[in-house]
Parts: structure tokens; sequence; C-alpha cells
């Protein structure tokens, strides 16, 4: 859920999702390998999505003409009309699902404490 409210907060400014995508890789190493196979799930997906977007948007811009600054709002807006929707219909989703708290046995815990 952090991937896609860092996704959706990255694509209401136009400068924020060139610092998300260094911030994202971090959350997606934090939660790809969580015990809950769902959080990688989710996490995996929202990736997708916003690397989708961004790996689109560097080498269509390449050829975008002059100075102006219009075509890369264009871009902005059609990446805001792909993230936002399918972003909160994933949280959405989560949100619905039952999430247990997950245990760790004790002989984990007191190896890592060695």
């Amino acid at each position: 859920m952090q991937m896609d409210i860092g996704n959706l907060v990255s694509m209401l400014l136009p400068p924020l999702p060139i610092l998300w995508f260094g911030g994202s890789m971090l959350i997606y190493a934090l939660h790809r390998h969580h015990p809950d196979p769902r959080v990688g799930h989710y996490t995996q997906r929202a990736a997708y999505r916003f690397y989708g977007v961004m790996g689109a948007i560097i080498p269509i811009g390449t050829f975008f003409p002059g100075r102006g600054v219009t075509p890369w709002l264009i871009a902005w807006g059609l990446g805001l009309a792909v993230i936002i929707p399918w972003s909160l219909w994933s949280i959405i989703r989560i949100r619905r699902e039952e999430w247990p708290d997950i245990s760790v046995p004790q002989d984990q815990v007191s190896a890592e404490e060695a």
C-alpha cells in the first residue's frame, strides 16, 4: 500500500516522480520479500504501474519538440490518468482484504539476538 500511496503523491506534483523513482526502489526492496506474499504481490503490481508510466515518458520525452513545457505537462497528465485511478483501486482492494498479524517463531527471534 505504501507503494501506491507514494505513486499517488508523486504524480500529484510534477517534480516528485523523479525523486519517487529512487525512493520507490527502497520501498520495493523492503516490501517485496515480506513474509506475507500478498505484500510483495501488491508492491510488485504498484511498481509495474509506476515504472511502466515513467519508462514510457522518458523515451517518448526525448522527442518532445523545443524547450516548451507543454508536452511534459501533457505527459504528466497522461501519467495521472493512468496512475491515480489504478492506485486508488488497488488501495481499495488492499483495504478490503483481511490482514492478520504475522507471528514470528520464538526460536528465530532468539537466534537473531544471539
